[in-house]
């Protein structure tokens, strides 16, 4: 995939959001789980991730982050000065606007960003103005009713168009980008997609599309934006790497020690005068979301009993009845399978609160056979060259602890979403297997991972990347080709030169006077 910044206003690549800080009651053995890393202590912060939480959710600053490992000297740079706050000062060139709907697979977000129109090819300039929680689930689940994904996000235009300007809406661009919860849909996608365009046709801005990314497009962008935020491209900064664990997929997108990579995985940009080319692979089905839905099919699948099926991972008294029709409506579980039909009969899933026995069915979620003793490889014989670099993460939820009992969790920790405190150990277990045994992080690279959600006062998201390319903002020259000459430097300099020779000619026809 090649990324060269366009001249037009086409589309150059065609095609979350929570952090807690944790501590408390266990889950699992670092020990049991990765003896190299428990004796080489560098998974220490991490360990209270996987084994509780403060229930204090939180949008991350870049003070914190949800290992609670200070950031690098770098990122807090960045994070001081990559992004301007938004100053409603009245400049002189006036700001202009920018929105961009995230269309994930289990919710939906609007983002409105502000930038100074004189500095439109700066890195750094770009604030959030707004960030929009659409009520109810992602626009797929509206495949069977189409009409209700467009009026879903009626709530946040009508929020948006209250923080710009009304003389300016006309001209603000505004993309919906949809993710992995739209290309598991298939005919219905196109259908829910109208109906989008539609309502955003509705409102007084420049609507330029509503469109499907690519896994590579959305990793490629979520890496455009930290390195932008964080001024990587115009400081001569630490370029960093991008992972991104959301409800139907995980990216992950950085630049590998050596040039020569597998083709089909690499894209190439040309930013501010520098090329990258840049390793990123999108992996459908192993989103967080779909990764519970498939451990739930292969414990039913595996299960002696057709009614009541033990869960590892859930919390001990925690109980939730699902019926397998429900395994159509994904192709990451509509697969058939000879030991299970599935028809309309329902299952009770029994919590166990088995943190070892939780681990090791995450784990067969995995092909890591396919790649036998490859160390280039991830998992199912998908090509990767090693990790390299400092990496943001971003994550739709944290862990928490199989071992307390529901009322328990809720007690314990009254702000957290209850219909998430059960799954939080399975997402502990399903996050360190990614990270450590199919992305391949080992004691020493893993301090170099940070769970980080906003940079200054923006999502580390896809979204802003996406705005940033298809508004051609970052341009392929190097700033100072880009920005010019200041015309009150050339103004004095002017003035001065003819000053000098207004001097000299005076001093000469002096000297012939005399």
């Amino acid at each position: 995939m090649a990324f060269v910044p366009a001249r037009s206003h086409q589309p150059v690549l065609t095609s979350s959001h929570h952090s807690i800080s944790i501590v408390a009651p266990p889950c699992l053995s670092l020990a049991a789980w990765h003896p190299t890393l428990a004796a080489g202590g560098g998974l220490a912060e991490f360990q209270g991730e996987v084994e509780g939480f403060t229930g204090e959710r939180h949008t991350t600053e870049c003070s914190q982050t949800g290992t609670g490992v200070a950031l690098p000297p770098s990122v807090q740079a960045g994070c001081s000065h990559g992004v301007a706050e938004s100053s409603g000062d009245g400049r002189a060139a006036g700001p202009k606007y920018g929105m961009v709907f995230d269309a994930g697979s289990s919710h939906t977000s609007l983002f409105v960003y502000e930038w100074d129109s004189d500095k439109e090819n700066d890195t750094g300039v770009v604030s959030q103005n707004l960030s929009c929680d659409v009520q109810g689930q992602g626009i797929s689940s509206y495949a069977n009713d189409p009409p209700k994904a467009g009026d879903s996000l009626r709530e946040c235009l009508d929020k948006a168009m209250k923080v710009v300007p009304a003389g300016k809406q006309r001209d603000v661009p505004a993309y919906l980008g949809a993710t992995a919860g739209m290309r598991l849909l298939s005919s219905a996608a196109d259908q829910v997609l109208a109906e989008v365009t539609k309502t955003m046709q509705e409102y007084p801005m420049a609507f330029k599309g509503a469109q499907i990314l690519t896994g590579e497009e959305e990793g490629a962008y979520g890496w455009i934006t930290i390195n932008y935020l964080l001024e990587s491209f115009t400081k001569a900064a630490n370029i960093f790497g991008a992972l991104d664990l959301g409800g139907a997929s995980t990216q992950i997108s950085f630049m590998p020690e050596n040039s020569v990579m597998n083709w089909n995985e690499t894209s190439k940009f040309t930013l501010y005068g520098y090329s990258y080319n840049i390793y990123t692979h999108s992996y459908l089905c192993y989103g967080q979301n779909e990764m519970l839905k498939r451990l739930a099919k292969e414990l039913i699948v595996e299960s002696s009993s057709s009614t009541q099926v033990d869960h590892p991972c859930y919390p001990k008294d925690y109980n939730e009845t699902i019926s397998l029709s429900s395994f159509r409506t994904s192709p990451c579980t509509n697969q058939s399978d000879p030991r299970l039909i599935l028809g309309d009969r329902n299952v009770t899933l029994e919590g166990r609160g088995n943190a070892s026995g939780c681990l090791a069915a995450i784990k067969k979620l995995f092909n890591f056979s396919a790649c036998g003793q490859r160390q280039d490889c991830t998992f199912d014989s998908v090509y990767q060259p090693p990790v390299r670099g400092q990496f943001i993460v971003s994550a739709n939820d944290f862990p928490s602890s199989p071992n307390v009992s529901p009322p328990q969790l809720s007690s314990s920790y009254p702000k957290e979403n209850p219909e998430r405190l059960p799954k939080y150990c399975a997402n502990a277990n399903y996050i360190l297997t990614l990270l450590l045994d199919a992305y391949k992080f080992n004691e020493t690279s893993w301090n170099n991972i940070f769970f980080q959600m906003k940079a200054g006062s923006a999502d580390v998201g896809w979204t802003l990347g996406y705005m940033l390319n298809l508004t051609n903002m970052i341009p392929a020259e190097p700033p100072a080709r880009v920005k010019g000459h200041i015309p009150s430097l050339w103004a004095a300099a002017i003035t001065f030169i003819i000053l000098t020779l207004a001097l000299g000619l005076a001093a000469l026809l002096l000297l012939l006077w005399v």
